[in-house]
């Protein structure tokens, strides 16, 4: 499919994302944050969150399903794509609790070299539609050898 054909096609999984405590938690210690509203849920809601707030990175989680959605239907094979950026706008924080709904949209792409790159947006909402944020990707999908 030429690259100018992807840009404004949608992806979204049949599921939403559920955030749970353990996820977050596993999320912080693997990035190395040992910020007590990540880890124990008193710690949270004395800085007046409802729950356990997740560091503002975490929203990669919630997205991969949708991404992993766009990568599927567009027939890529993973060992061809390259994570090239990645940045993240947040509406709120996200919470242990939290239902998120994702669907991630091709803005740009654009052949160089034999190659696609692609730029997406992944529009996070929660349970009830309300925008929680963005994530905005850049992947690099190599020409096959």
């Amino acid at each position: 499919m030429p690259a100018a054909d992807l840009v404004g096609r949608s992806f979204a999984p049949d599921f939403p994302y559920e955030v749970s405590r353990s996820k977050i938690r596993e999320f912080a210690a693997a990035i190395g944050d040992r910020h007590p509203a990540y880890h124990d849920v008193a710690a949270a809601q004395s800085l007046g969150h409802p729950d356990l707030v997740a560091p503002p990175t975490f929203a990669i989680v919630a997205t991969l399903p949708a991404s992993e959605q766009l990568v599927r239907d567009l027939g890529l094979d993973f060992a061809s794509v390259v994570h090239g950026d990645q940045r993240f706008t947040l509406n709120r924080p996200i919470y242990a609790g939290d239902v998120l709904h994702v669907t991630v949209t091709v803005e740009r792409a654009r052949a160089v070299a034999g190659n696609t790159i692609l730029t997406t947006r992944s529009d996070i909402t929660d349970a009830a539609r309300q925008p929680v944020g963005a994530a905005y990707t850049t992947l690099v999908i190599r020409e096959s050898a």
